[in-house]
């Protein structure tokens, strides 16, 4: 049996390839641009503008795909590039492509791309990119000048816009809802109470991104909602908010029609801990669905980290012995009474 032959692509062969008139584009031609420098960079740029758009449209998501898949992939001279491609498609792909570079720089970029892109998918991709400089400055990890400033009020001015589009609006709200403010709680009870699915969801979307564990049980209620994208968003935000009486209804989703939701209720249990959450948890990682399978796997190694931390850090009483998952269940019931309240 004749094994099939590996191809290898170095970085001019990669731009021979990208030129060429096949309909396919290999991954190995693709991971060849990994890490480029600015004289190859040029040398890209004479090559991609030639290219016809379904090409580029095809090539700059197959690049967003490879860095996700390996975090050895360093695409971001090109995204930056990409940035001002004449498509839209393209630029949508850049700015995903961007989602780990955390430089101050892309904040005004961004910005303007939220204000003035002429299409909707571009400012969303940017409202929603935008998020990650807000928690950065809430962890003041981003300048509190006029970076943390413009991020804020350019995702204010789109929030409270009559006229911008509703996907764009919803993500400026995700994105925001990092920023722990009394500001933020109005802006998620005006989108939960908004008549459009798209705008409740991304309000619930926000419950759990904003940390605040006022919203733990309007949360939960979305649980048991017929809407499978509700039912994700809230079981996300059932784990960000640490919500152990969602615990037994996250178990039943587990089980959910819909893989997404599954998939975040395991990983929310992950997020929450607790003896029912790790023995749920511990049956799951011997599923036969592979899915389910790995994200317990994940979502259990989270677990034993975070004990790990506990014990080092936290779970020590007063007779200077450590709380089990059991103590720290009742702990927990207490912290939720507290936030009912």
């Amino acid at each position: 049996m004749t094994r099939k032959k590996e191809l290898f692509f170095d970085f001019k062969a990669a731009l021979s390839h990208l030129k060429s008139d096949g309909d396919t584009l290999s991954p190995a031609a693709l991971n060849a641009l990994s890490g480029v420098n600015r004289q190859e960079l040029a040398e890209f740029a004479e090559t991609w503008v030639a290219l016809p758009v379904e090409r580029r449209r095809r090539a700059s998501q197959m690049m967003v795909d490879l860095a996700e898949e390996n975090f050895k992939n360093d695409f971001d001279l090109i995204f930056r590039y990409l940035l001002d491609d004449e498509d839209a498609a393209v630029r949508v792909h850049a700015i995903d492509g961007l989602w780990e570079d955390e430089d101050a720089a892309l904040v005004k970029p961004l910005i303007g791309f939220l204000r003035s892109d002429p299409d909707p998918r571009v400012r969303a991709a940017a409202a929603d990119s935008l998020g990650r400089f807000v928690l950065l400055a809430e962890y003041d990890r981003l300048p509190q000048g006029p970076s943390a400033q413009l991020v804020r009020d350019a995702l204010l001015s789109t929030i409270r816009s009559g006229s911008e589009a509703t996907p764009v609006r919803a993500h400026a709200i995700e994105s925001l809802a990092y920023w722990s403010d009394e500001v933020m709680r109005n802006i998620i009870t005006a989108a939960y109470d908004d008549e459009d699915e798209e705008m409740r969801a991304s309000a619930v979307s926000a419950m759990g991104r904003s940390a605040d564990t006022y919203w733990r049980q309007t949360a939960a209620l979305e649980l048991e909602s017929p809407d499978p994208r509700m039912r994700f968003e809230a079981a996300r935000a059932a784990g960000e908010l640490e919500n152990r009486a969602a615990v037994p209804r996250l178990i039943e989703l587990m089980a959910d029609a819909d893989r997404e939701v599954q998939g975040a209720a395991v990983t929310a249990l992950g997020q929450i801990g607790g003896r029912p959450a790790r023995e749920a948890l511990t049956a799951a990682a011997q599923s036969d669905d592979e899915m389910v399978r790995t994200l317990a796997d994940e979502a259990l190694q989270e677990l034993d980290f975070a004990s790990n931390s506990d014990l080092l850090l936290l779970d020590i009483d007063s007779d200077g012995l450590a709380l089990d998952d059991e103590e720290w269940d009742a702990v927990s019931e207490v912290d939720d009474k507290d936030s009912e309240e």
